[in-house]
């Protein structure tokens, strides 16, 4: 988290504010958030923000130098001059200089007024333009967020893990990229080897989109299931991209989160799935969770939550019937 909505929210924001402007100053406010050395991060000081993309689930300013005086004043011949870039700037002819930013799971990005001061306990990094410094914030105990800067298209092509970037891809792309491995539909989906962009939070409404079982695996999916699936995938993120950019309007986002109101069963366990009314249930690992309609999805199995299922052995429910079978009989005890 964020994932490919919300990257796709941040740079639709971003982009009217900073491509074209002047990144003026970087203030660190910790060391740890830059794992990178050369070229050093004052290299991108001076340079304007030329462009902005996506690369998985990070966010990719892309930096150059202005033109020297020369260029600039047309003394240059027409065939020495350079092609016009992104937004209509010239680029230098030098490689573009390249801030990667890896937001993790509690990374934000916060805009606010010029010289904004950067916040104690949260905040990583100030970034200052002519228009507003963009804070880099990172609201957790262990701080994971990274930020390298980059030379050059091919240091930069490092940073991608190579999955399938799925908007745009056909049935076929799609199913070759996730069953490269055999692995469950809830990993395939989140591994950034496989498929790009798509975290815990979309994977599981994906899945209740598709009506498939988080842990089935990619290798058993019939053609009906993986056509499901990938119109599930394309519809789930396209929807959602829309819809947090609708929500945000001209402002900058300040609500980016993995539990979003609308969302079927991500963050909802225990309440009712909006398709048939069974109530939503959940697994956890560490940090990662699985949520999903057993109805819909598991045809009324229980998926065994490792830790409790140990813990309960055979009093842990198999079924939907169980679960409610012993509920009841809670209840009238």
């Amino acid at each position: 988290m964020p994932e490919l909505p919300d990257v796709e929210l941040y740079l639709f924001a971003l982009r009217s504010r900073i491509v074209g402007s002047k990144l003026e100053g970087v203030r660190l406010a910790t060391p740890f958030l830059l794992r990178s050395v050369e070229p050093p991060l004052d290299a991108a000081i001076g340079r304007t923000v030329t462009g902005l993309r996506r690369i998985g689930k990070r966010v990719v300013w892309e930096l150059r130098s202005e033109l020297p005086a020369r260029e600039r004043s047309g003394a240059l011949g027409p065939r020495e001059r350079p092609s016009r870039g992104l937004g209509g700037l010239a680029p230098n002819l030098e490689e573009a200089l390249f801030l990667v930013f890896h937001l993790m799971i509690a990374g934000r990005f916060k805009w606010r007024e010029r010289g904004a001061v950067v916040p104690r306990k949260v905040g990583l990094a100030a970034f200052d333009f002519a228009g507003g410094t963009l804070l880099l914030t990172e609201a957790a105990t262990q701080k994971r967020a990274s930020l390298h800067v980059v030379q050059g298209e091919s240091a930069l092509q490092a940073f991608d893990p190579g999955g399938l970037e799925p908007i745009g891809s056909s049935v076929e792309m799609f199913g070759d990229a996730l069953q490269k491995e055999s692995h469950t539909l809830k990993r395939a989906l989140t591994d950034p080897h496989l498929v790009s962009g798509i975290g815990n939070a979309y994977s599981d409404e994906i899945l209740h989109r598709a009506k498939l079982s988080p842990f089935k695996l990619t290798r058993q999916l019939t053609a009906d299931e993986l056509g499901r699936l990938h119109s599930a995938t394309l519809d789930t993120l396209s929807e959602w991209t829309n819809r947090l950019r609708s929500e945000a309007g001209d402002a900058f986002p300040e609500k980016v989160t993995a539990f979003h109101q609308g969302m079927a069963v991500h963050g909802r366990f225990g309440q009712p799935c909006p398709r048939c009314g069974t109530p939503v249930q959940r697994i956890v690992h560490g940090e990662h969770e699985v949520n999903y309609c057993p109805a819909c999805q598991t045809e009324g199995r229980l998926l065994a939550d490792r830790a409790l299922s140990k813990l309960l052995r055979d009093d842990w429910p198999k079924t939907l019937d169980e679960m409610e079978r012993r509920r009841n009989k809670d209840q009238r005890s």
